[in-house]
């Protein structure tokens, strides 16, 4: 299992960088995969968190822009389990970003939203209760604030998948991916003109193809399964149409539109 949880990540193919310096990122993203793999679960967590794609931003220097996170204010609109199980993962993506930055108001305010579309969907026994109170207690503390975030992630999942509610926690996981690509590509006016964020984009290439692979062999009858995979086709085929690892400004043009699309169909109330 230990091997599987490796297999998934290395399938993902995000470079692993969690923390703001190299030397801690180094501890923080140690002692995660130590935790991980001391811990093996039933169900392994099929992608690495949101954190890795917002630790590649914060590596780049490229700044945070509160205003590309989900309205919190939008919560309260969404009435369906789809909806909300999308949007749990698109805060939880937003979380990750202000965490990443230092943005202690931002986690708190994401955790206040997040608390409620947890309840809403039933899911409080899956989740520390004690987990608001120390993010709190470790507003100042990135690590340990990068290790309770991720361990609630792959709580939450695995409580989902034990509790026969798999294409639940595969939205979840849909939704944190989406909003950490929407943040990626529109965070700078020109993508395409910055290489290293050009790097990051590329980067998601094996993690939708992972997704995909998911959702199309363990919920192949899901109707809510079917709906976020037909979302996430036309990324996937611009994925597929990438020759030799060369993106063009072409590409990366329609991503980003694909991304903003998706990401404004799931969030729109």
């Amino acid at each position: 299992m230990k091997n599987a949880f490796l297999g998934a990540a290395i399938l993902a193919g995000a470079v692993l960088t969690v923390g703001c310096s190299l030397s801690s990122s180094n501890k923080a993203n140690e002692a995660i995969k130590q935790n991980i793999e001391e811990n093996v679960r039933e169900f392994v967590y099929p992608l690495p968190t949101a954190f890795e794609t917002t630790e590649m931003l914060n590596r780049i220097e490229a700044p945070y822009i509160q205003t590309l996170c989900n309205d919190l204010s939008n919560a309260e609109g969404y009435l369906t389990e789809y909806k909300r199980a999308l949007n749990l993962g698109v805060y939880s993506a937003d979380m990750c970003y202000a965490s990443t930055y230092n943005q202690q108001q931002g986690i708190m305010e994401c955790m206040d939203v997040i608390k409620g579309l947890i309840d809403e969907l039933d899911m409080t026994t899956g989740v520390d209760p004690e987990l608001p109170s120390k993010l709190e207690n470790n507003e100042n503390n990135k690590d340990e604030l990068t290790r309770l975030i991720t361990e609630s992630f792959y709580d939450s999942y695995d409580y989902l998948n034990r509790n026969d509610r798999g294409p639940v926690s595969i939205l979840i996981v849909a939704g944190s991916w989406i909003e950490a690509e929407y943040v990626t590509t529109h965070i700078s006016e020109n993508t395409f003109l910055n290489k290293e964020m050009v790097k990051i984009v590329m980067s998601q290439r094996e993690p939708l193809a992972k997704m995909m692979e998911i959702l199309d062999q363990k919920f192949p009858e899901d109707e809510y399964a079917k709906s976020i995979k037909a979302g996430l086709m036309p990324l996937h085929e611009v994925y597929n149409s990438i020759v030799d690892g060369g993106i063009t400004e072409e590409q990366i043009e329609k991503i980003t539109l694909l991304v903003e699309k998706l990401r404004d169909e799931i969030t729109a109330k």
